[in-house]
């Protein structure tokens, strides 16, 4: 029997910062294989939310469940731990750093035996490669090496990397925070195309985007934020661009939801 239930689930979570609240008894839902995406208005609290699954908040109320049990991040190290990787939208790479150091950047392999024990000596070959496998997996070995800085590269590759690191580590799901928001016409279609690659091989992501042509193409899902807490969840098949963004604004009414 399949599985329905969701990878990652918050029920009623709330965080305040004094008199100000910007996530008011928020539900949120991401089922096994799809792609989610977040859109709201400025200031509706959909980067809020997010950050408070993934441990970069620490939710005031409320709970979060991985796989059905419920977890509590302190930080995005600890999310990261159980295999949620994070796409953000400044990359959050080193420039000065080759492809391979970034992907390995806080999660270095060692050599085997007392030089990687003791002399705390890096595996490089090993990194390298693994890095070349997987740029390679996701069609991204068109750069003229593994090993030059990341600087070098055009923006879409840097994301490209960033997408491959997110994909190379993640087990339980992906969040990309506006992926595209900084790219050109034909780099944001590459970063379109490793979203669709990335849930082929059956990882969900999480798209925070305000691009809505790009969230209609590639989104199973639509979730939609307002005012600190989810307005409603759509399927792209049933509505307009137009009509997401009049929920989105409060322009009309939202269409009557279930429980998911």
């Amino acid at each position: 029997m399949e599985n329905t239930t969701p990878v990652v689930q918050a029920r009623g979570i709330v965080k305040r910062y004094g008199h100000v609240t910007a996530i008011d008894h928020s539900d949120f839902e991401l089922r096994a294989g799809e792609v989610l995406a977040v859109i709201g208005d400025n200031g509706a609290g959909k980067s809020s939310i997010v950050k408070a699954i993934c441990g970069a908040t620490i939710p005031d109320a409320g709970e979060i469940l991985i796989e059905g049990k419920p977890v509590r991040f302190n930080s995005p190290i600890e999310a990261r731990d159980m295999g949620i990787e994070i796409v953000y939208q400044n990359l959050a790479l080193s420039p000065a750093l080759s492809i391979a150091d970034n992907m390995f950047t806080g999660r270095e392999i060692r050599k085997q035996g007392w030089m990687g024990k003791y002399l705390r000596m890096l595996d490089k070959p090993a990194m390298e490669q693994f890095a070349r496998d997987k740029l390679t997996e996701l069609g991204l070995m068109t750069v003229q090496s593994i090993k030059q800085p990341v600087e070098t590269l055009s923006g879409g590759q840097r994301q490209g990397v960033a997408v491959a690191r997110a994909a190379a580590f993640a087990t339980k799901f992906i969040i990309m925070d506006e992926p595209t928001a900084a790219l050109g016409v034909k780099e944001s279609r590459k970063v379109l195309e490793l979203i669709q690659d990335v849930r082929a091989r059956g990882i969900p992501i999480i798209l925070i985007s305000h691009n809505m042509p790009h969230v209609f193409e590639v989104a199973d899902r639509i979730h939609i934020h307002r005012l600190g807490k989810r307005l409603c969840t759509i399927d792209p098949k049933d509505y307009t661009m137009s009509d997401a963004v009049a929920f989105m604004t409060g322009a009309k009414e939202p269409p009557a939801q279930d429980a998911a």
